[in-house]
């Protein structure tokens, strides 16, 4: 573990307070935590138990914390033993949970920031949302998705269509925060594309004095990361990526999750676990 790492990674037990069940073999669990609730950044992560009969634990980013309650949130997605295990732990039920984990992302002076998460990529984005909704800041978040999303998706108050895109996850009406979805599934009131082509609808809508203060933040699969990565170099925005890679010891012992990362100093390997998750998009793409 890294030095800076050092320290502030807790073994916690946590009892299952929720658990719900949505399309697409998706779930969100709630857990409760105070540590975890309050020491959590977001675009950080937990290493979790799914069940005493699978020793290795599953890493899966936190989605939102109540810090009132002392509870949080992971959506995940069953596509393995260990995953369908977890979707069947009961209301009750406690497990342990290794975190906060990780280097999340990093709010900066750019008071714009434009949220992309893809699939199981959506929780980070959600987390800074949560982080910020009360703040200064005035951020964009698309969502995107080749199944259902797990949330009733709603028409965003505001009425704004962006090509097709009127819906809007609740949570972000909640807080003020506008948001749209983004798939190639027809869903109704969703963009029919790319999140990175409706990315691209939401900035040339854009002033120059508003471009200049967009950043973007984005989460999900590779071939979409890298997507965005480009999109960012071609408006010449800034642009932190959260990377998403098979784990084992999730705490930067193993180097299983190495990545190949530009530095001032020449390539050099990084752990996704405790040097990341979180990069400069211009390091790895």
């Amino acid at each position: 573990m890294s030095k800076e790492h050092r320290n502030t990674i807790k073994v916690v037990d946590c009892q299952v307070l929720a658990h719900y069940k949505y399309e697409g073999d998706q779930y969100i669990i709630t857990l409760a935590s105070d540590v975890i609730a309050n020491e959590t950044k977001p675009g950080q992560f937990v290493h979790i138990s799914v069940s005493d009969a699978l020793p290795m634990r599953r890493p899966i980013s936190v989605m939102s914390v109540d810090k009132e309650n002392a509870t949080f949130d992971l959506l995940y997605k069953v596509v393995g033993k260990g995953t369908q295990q977890l979707s069947e732990r009961k209301i009750g039920e406690v497990l342990s949970v290794i975190g906060p984990i990780g280097n999340g992302f990093t709010m900066t002076d750019k008071k714009r920031p434009l949220l992309i998460g893809g699939g199981v990529g959506m929780p980070p984005m959600v987390a800074i949302a949560q982080s910020i909704k009360d703040s200064d800041y005035h951020p964009f978040a698309i969502l995107g998705s080749e199944v259902p999303f797990p949330f009733d998706a709603q028409v965003a108050s505001n009425g704004k269509d962006y090509q097709g895109a009127t819906h809007t996850m609740p949570e972000f009406e909640d807080w003020n925060i506008e948001c749209r979805l983004a798939s190639l599934q027809n869903y109704e009131g969703s963009f029919k594309g790319y999140v990175t082509d409706l990315a691209k609808v939401y900035l040339d809508g854009l002033s120059a004095e508003e471009l200049a203060q967009v950043e973007v933040y984005s989460c999900g699969p590779h071939p979409m990361l890298e997507a965005v990565a480009k999109l960012a170099k071609q408006y010449n925005l800034p642009c932190q990526v959260s990377l998403e890679e098979n784990m084992a010891c999730a705490v930067g012992g193993c180097a299983g999750c190495v990545v190949e990362v530009q530095t001032d100093n020449g390539p050099a390997m990084k752990r996704v676990c405790v040097d990341g998750p979180v990069f400069d998009a211009t390091t790895v793409f």
